[in-house]
């Protein structure tokens, strides 16, 4: 539960510093999302989880 909870903390850190330091850039991000058809986002999804999975794979086998 403690990883959890510090993986989510991470994420709203990171989340936080990319709200605050360049706004701009999300809503451009954003945009370029707006203009994804479904498929291309959930592609994209599923490749975040995938890079995601992979590295926590390799952190606990590694680190």
């Amino acid at each position: 539960m403690e990883m959890l909870l510090t993986g989510l903390g991470l994420v709203l850190v990171i989340e936080g510093l990319a709200l605050a330091l360049a706004p701009s850039r999300i809503e451009e991000a954003l945009d370029m999302l707006r203009a994804m058809s479904a498929g291309q986002r959930r592609a994209l999804g599923l490749a975040d989880l995938a890079t995601g999975v992979a590295l926590l794979w390799a952190l606990r086998q590694f680190g």
